[in-house]
């Protein structure tokens, strides 16, 4: 089965099972960047952000922030670290969140700055953010060179 990501392709309602994940999972590894996002908006006017994002170990996701939007991030299976940092790009905090752990959920505040590393093959999380879709500028990407 291969995952269409087209949002607006169901009509009332959505069931995401292992088979889903597991094909989207299987699309973040043959990605050369080893992530496979799949929009959940259900229509061409909704102005939200909620999205299934697989990932493998090995995919780079730079340091980051969203100065529009906290972020809800919610683990579906697998596990990851959510690294936050400092202005200079000093790591601060370092939250393990695995199937199993204690920690499901994370709300990143907006302007925070942080990145995920992947540590488990088929690793699926949800994001949430509000309002639409907006790349991220040079000016919210962090170099720490």
């Amino acid at each position: 089965m291969t995952v269409e990501n087209h949002c607006f392709s169901f009509v009332s309602f959505m069931v995401i099972d292992e088979k889903f994940l597991d094909s989207l999972s299987e699309q973040a590894r043959s990605n050369p960047r080893l992530r496979q996002s799949f929009d959940l908006r259900t229509t061409p006017n909704d102005g939200s952000q909620r999205m299934l994002n697989a990932l493998e170990p090995g995919t780079v996701m730079p340091i980051h922030r969203h100065r529009n939007s906290s972020e809800t991030v919610v683990l579906l299976r697998g596990s990851f670290r959510e690294l936050f940092y400092d202005d200079d790009g000093s790591l601060t905090e370092d939250v393990l969140v695995k199937d199993g752990g204690t920690n499901k959920v994370l709300q990143v505040e907006k302007g925070r700055w942080h990145s995920l590393e992947c540590l488990e093959p088929g690793t699926v999380i949800f994001e949430a953010k509000d309002g639409a879709y907006e790349p991220l500028k040079d000016i919210d990407i962090l170099d720490k060179h």
